[in-house]
């Protein structure tokens, strides 16, 4: 039997056609397609301006240039995440506060915030984990504190909230990844950052292009961060197929946790009342995670854990006074959420494997 990966990059004949004919074009950089999968999927969230660029923590390192967060500021990440949204804290020069999760969904917990909450706080990075949409009073409590709000939301392509509005479009800079394993992905590497803020949509743009204006002077410290004109085109036609694509994947993790519900030794993810999760990653919380990683192995199954090393804890951040620190929530579930396959081309024979799989190790 073939073996079910974690993720299958989507290629048909219309991307095809889609980069052969923008190479065709000779049109190969800071052209029409970037503008308008930009403006395309800046409508898409709800956002007012979307900007193409290299990857998804260049997304994050430039989110930070365009709020001014630098040398003196601390800002507030989840330390159950990806290493990418704290690196990109350190990289302006800023302080990445390292903040616990809630212990139902998983994202980034309000109470936990407000204790880390300083002076210097300037921006909380949260992450809409696994395609899970954060807690809607994140945007009342930033503006409450003056607190920019950025949204990382490479997990989150088409993530609905509880009060209605996409991931993309409800902080002031919203971060997306489309690397080939994401629920949208480019062709290879690529980002984007979106903003609802009409003040900073210009900026955002010239960002990406050495911080230059029309005449091609430079008003601020950017650099080269485009994204080309085929990755775009490819963007363009994926983004077409998202909503048929999340369909699938919300069928795929409704019949998973339909049969695991009642299993011992793993819990089904939660997904927060009212919200339209994106289901990137479908997470089992097991309490033997090797076990079920190696029956799942044995099936000819890919599952990963998601993650295993907190960002406070990994090397990197080994003279960061919150190294040691302990975190209840994180600490608790890190080493022991195990995804397994979702993506929206696996066949009704493959998700059966899965649960079959799954249901074995529980036995």
């Amino acid at each position: 039997m073939e073996r079910i990966s974690m993720a299958r990059p989507s290629w048909d004949n219309e991307m095809r056609e889609a980069a052969i004919s923008t190479l065709d074009s000779l049109h190969w950089v800071k052209g029409p397609q970037g503008r308008a999968f930009g403006e395309e999927f800046a409508a898409y969230c709800g956002a007012v301006q979307g900007t193409p660029c290299q990857s998804g923590s260049v997304a994050l390192w430039g989110a930070l240039r365009l709020l001014g967060i630098g040398p003196g500021d601390e800002v507030l990440v989840p330390s159950l995440t990806y290493i990418a949204t704290a690196t990109c804290v350190s990289l302006v020069g800023a302080k990445p506060v390292f903040v616990d999760v809630e212990p139902d969904y998983w994202c980034i917990d309000l109470e936990a915030m407000e204790r880390a909450r300083t002076p210097q706080t300037k921006a909380v990075i949260a992450v809409h984990l696994f395609g899970q949409m954060c807690d809607d009073a994140l945007v009342a409590w930033c503006e409450k504190h003056d607190i920019a709000y950025i949204e990382d939301a490479a997990q989150a392509h088409g993530a609905v909230s509880g009060t209605g509005g996409k991931a993309g479009g409800l902080g002031d800079v919203a971060c997306f990844s489309f690397f080939p394993s994401k629920n949208l992905a480019v062709g290879g590497e690529g980002g984007m950052m979106m903003t609802r803020r009409p003040d900073l949509a210009a900026r955002m743009d010239a960002l990406v292009n050495h911080g230059r204006d029309a005449r091609l002077e430079s008003h601020e410290l950017g650099s080269n961060l485009r994204m080309s004109e085929v990755t775009a085109a490819i963007g363009r036609v994926q983004l077409q197929r998202l909503e048929g694509w999340l369909n699938r994947r919300r069928s795929i993790a409704s019949q998973y946790s339909d049969a695991f519900q009642n299993l011992p030794s793993v819990s089904v993810p939660e997904v927060r009342p009212g919200t339209h999760h994106a289901w990137h990653q479908y997470c089992l919380l097991a309490e033997d995670p090797e076990r079920l990683r190696s029956i799942l192995d044995e099936a000819g199954i890919d599952s990963r854990v998601y993650y295993a090393q907190p960002c406070h804890r990994q090397q990197v951040y080994a003279t960061h006074p919150q190294h040691e620190e302990h975190l209840p929530v994180t600490d608790q579930i890190a080493h022991r959420l195990v995804a397994i396959p979702v993506h929206h081309q696996m066949t009704n024979q493959e998700v059966n494997r899965v649960m079959e799989a799954v249901r074995l190790a529980c036995e």
